[in-house]
């Protein structure tokens, strides 16, 4: 028989004839021309996506661009995208403040009106599905050098046992020896003072209150400086406010400002979509982070204070059914960012990982919290524990096992130091202790894991250096098996993601990465970063298979709420080749935390027309809110996820807190 080559055959064969040609001409230029065109060609044949997965970069029409600093699913399958500011201070200044709802199924967006920079926020579910967000940005740092305004931190007292006071953002404050004016940059409310009589005695005894803001003089030079302490009267006041109300400020000068946080907090409403105002924080925070408890209350942990310095261990909880704050009675102090997890038994996991500001000596060794009293105990074995700061940390699917992974890492502050190690504790033991897991792809600081319906863990991108430093991020992407104890390479991702970027598990199994923010573009580091914009969906491998994905519906309408120990049925024509269901709940991602992010097993019987789910009864294990139900094949094939709210459970347990700010404790 005779051989005629297909007219696509020639046309290669023409090509390539072409190529050889010019290589001569441009031999290197060629070849990495012909490389490139190689690798489009083979990351898109069906078999290397079956085997390895595939990335693509999802077109954001201009007027929704923004810097993606954090990224949640919300439970109408909708991810809410927050930038605030996005770490620019001209949008700062100009009081620009963005967020963005993006639909991964249409790839359509919204605006969402903001209502205060929430660039660096903490942000949680709760129990009914909003998206609880707290904190963010009051000031941008000044390094020494730029700061043109003499400033620093105001005391200020309240004498009057019978009314509080709050004071304005702008209000002047005037010294009494030096004549200096310096104005607030936010509003504070002083208490009233503490009135005590002796039941003995009857003498009474007036303490006074106090509140803390930070102030700046309203014009620029060095003659409106300070260097001593001064007591500030403040105008505006007359009679007995004048008298009961003072400032006291110690060195007001031009040292580096650090950035400040904020105290206000609001819920994000998925269905009517908008912001809703709830009441503020004790603590102004920038940098924290919230994790939702077993009976749905939240802890807030950490962060930058109104003045710039890390909250010195003042913790509080937030009950969604008040709307309100109260601290914790004792102290403890964590870097801010934390990675604290709910686990067994109500406790609070803290893996070391966190990403940012604090001490590298204080508060930053991993161990189990327990609210309750307080008591911390340690978890040892940590490896390489000097360059935790950037690590990303995971509850290893199923959570049933408590095992927790750290990746990578970096040191502290601007270091270059990094790290490809993983470590995993396993809290279900009576000692547990981190040990080293397999090696991550390579070093790297800002790695993102997301866990998958199929009980592997994705972890994609990060730098070897801090921010990306001197070109040095890392497009690689492994998937981590749990039950095998180790990684296996997949696609490299398109995109370099170092600092402010993240990853979310979306409904029909897909992932999505967002942000990066280097501080140079070119290895020499002499060009500025630009704010990586553009979001990357990676298709994992199980989604490339042949044949179709498990089908999983809803019995009925409305979407199904399942306590905790109790069932529920969904209609399934695939049943019979379902080999596990899994209950996931939706990220919420930002700095190297995503502390939401669980993957629950399920007992299931199959039915006449599909399957019938069991929820475990543990409240630490499954804390209320919606989740996702995956069915997951003996191929690994999961089904689109379909919702199910778990309501608050009778047996949860609460914590006692205290509506008073309590004492510091120095080295709590």
């Amino acid at each position: 028989m005779n051989y005629r080559p297909s007219r696509r055959t020639r046309r290669l064969a023409i090509g390539a004839a072409a190529v050889l040609v010019l290589a001569g001409f441009n031999g290197p230029a060629l070849y990495n021309f012909a490389s490139e065109k190689y690798h489009n060609y083979k990351i898109n044949q069906p078999e290397y996506k079956a085997e390895n997965g595939h990335w693509k970069i999802v077109d954001i029409p201009e007027k929704y661009r923004i810097n993606t600093i954090h990224a949640a699913l919300l439970q109408t399958g909708k991810v809410l995208l927050v930038a605030g500011s996005g770490n620019d201070a001209k949008q700062f200044d100009a009081g620009t403040f963005r967020t963005t709802l993006w639909d991964p199924v249409k790839n359509t967006f919204k605006n969402i009106p903001t209502p205060a920079d929430l660039f660096c926020a903490g942000h949680t579910q709760l129990p009914d599905g909003k998206l609880l967000v707290a904190g963010g940005t009051q000031r941008y740092e000044s390094l020494e050098g730029d700061v043109d305004k003499a400033g620093g931190l105001m005391i200020v007292y309240n004498e009057s046992p019978d009314k509080a006071m709050t004071l304005k953002k702008g209000t002047r404050f005037t010294g009494r020896e030096n004549g200096k004016t310096f104005v607030s940059n936010a509003n504070i409310l002083v208490p009233r003072a503490e009135k005590k009589t002796d039941p003995a005695t009857g003498k009474v005894t007036v303490t006074p209150k106090s509140a803390r803001v930070y102030v700046e003089s309203p014009k620029k030079g060095k003659q409106h400086q300070t260097g001593t302490q001064d007591q500030y009267v403040v105008e505006g006041l007359k009679g007995g406010d004048r008298k009961n109300i003072y400032g006291i400020a110690q060195k007001l000068s031009f040292d580096k400002k650090d950035f400040q946080g904020i105290k206000d907090a609001y819920e994000f409403d998925p269905v009517a979509e908008r912001y809703i105002t709830v009441d503020p924080m004790g603590e102004a925070r920038w940098y924290p982070t919230l994790t939702t408890l077993e009976d749905g209350s939240v802890l807030s942990v950490s962060g930058l204070d109104e003045i710039g310095q890390v909250v010195p261990g003042k913790n509080e909880i937030y009950d969604p059914d008040t709307k309100k704050w109260e601290y914790l009675p004792k102290t403890r102090f964590f870097p801010t960012y934390p990675a604290l997890f709910l686990a067994r038994d109500g406790k609070v996991f803290y893996t070391g990982s966190n990403a940012g500001y604090g001490p590298a000596d204080k508060g930053r060794v991993p161990g189990v919290w327990d609210l309750s009293t307080n008591e911390f105990r340690k978890v040892p074995g940590m490896s390489d524990p000097d360059i935790l700061e950037t690590s990303m940390s995971v509850l290893l699917p199923p959570a049933q096992k408590q095992q927790y992974m750290v990746l990578g890492g970096g040191g502290v502050g601007e270091s270059g130091k990094s790290t490809a190690k993983t470590r995993i504790a396993d809290l279900t033991k009576d000692n547990p202790r981190f040990v080293d897991g397999p090696d991550l792809y390579e070093k790297a600081r800002y790695p993102s894991s997301v866990i998958l319906p199929d009980d592997t863990v994705l972890t994609t991108n990060g730098s070897d250096d801090y921010r990306g430093r001197s070109d040095s991020n890392v497009l690689k992407a492994s998937i981590y098996d749990p039950e095998k104890k180790e990684f296996r390479d997949v696609a490299d991702p398109l995109v370099g993601r170092n600092y402010h970027s993240g990853g979310l598990l979306l409904p029909d199994g897909r992932v999505m990465t967002f942000g990066s923010d280097s501080l140079f573009s070119d290895k020499a580091n002499t060009k500025p970063g630009e704010f990586e914009q553009r979001i990357e969906i990676y298709t994992p491998p199980y989604l490339h298979q042949d044949g179709e994905r498990p089908e999983l519906k809803d019995a009925g309408k409305p979407r199904k709420t399942v306590r905790l120990g109790g069932s529920v049925e969904f209609k399934s024509k695939d049943a019979a080749s379902v080999e596990k269901m899994r209950l996931i709940r939706p990220g919420a991602f930002t700095h190297v935390t995503n502390v939401e992010q669980r993957s629950i097993a399920l007992d299931f019987k199959k039915t006449a027309n599909g399957l019938r789910v069991t929820l475990p009864k543990d409240p630490s294990l499954v804390p209320p809110g919606w989740y996702m139900v995956n069915a997951v094949n003996a191929d690994g094939v999961p089904s689109e996820s379909t919702w199910v709210k778990v309501p608050v459970s009778a047996s949860a347990e609460t914590h006692e807190t205290t509506a008073e700010s309590p004492p510091v404790t120095p080295g709590a």
